[in-house]
């Protein structure tokens, strides 16, 4: 004998997708808000009111920035404009994930005549941002997203 899908049947398959759909997205949007801070910066009205001037003198420096992880250590080469490597009197910044602030570390860097070395410890693979703060010998700041790929 088969049995005659009713209202009621109808009714509890629908709430109950429905139920799971909702369930799914709130679980999805919690992750998101928990993972990823949203703040680039706390006062954006006056980070913008120096943009301009802050960027000439930035590329006025003539830096190119690369960053390399090997064997737990993050190296960060600066280079002026003939290709020489730059000595600053400040380097820091935060080397983390671009979604999360779960891995965030501040490395502490030595100048070894080539680049600047800070030890960080096992990276996972995938993409990491190094945030860099320096400040040149004329007290320029310098300020740069650099994308590093780790590959195990």
């Amino acid at each position: 004998m088969a049995r005659e899908i009713t209202g009621k049947h109808v009714l509890i398959g629908t709430v109950s997708a429905f139920a799971v759909i909702i369930g799914v997205n709130v679980f999805m949007a919690f992750q998101a808000v928990k993972t990823f801070p949203g703040l680039e910066t706390a006062n954006s009205y006056g980070v913008s009111q120096t943009f301009n001037r802050d960027k000439q003198a930035q590329e006025a420096l003539g830096w190119t920035v690369e960053a390399v992880d090997d064997q737990e250590h993050l190296f960060v080469y600066i280079r002026d404009a003939e290709g020489k490597p730059v000595e600053v009197t400040e380097i820091g910044g935060t080397l983390g994930r671009a979604t999360t602030v779960v891995d965030d570390q501040q490395p502490e860097f030595s100048f070894n005549g080539e680049a600047y070395v800070a030890k960080t410890g096992v990276l996972s693979s995938g993409n990491w941002n190094y945030r860099m703060t320096a400040t040149a010998l004329d007290g320029t700041q310098f300020t740069q997203r650099i994308v590093i790929h780790v590959k195990r």
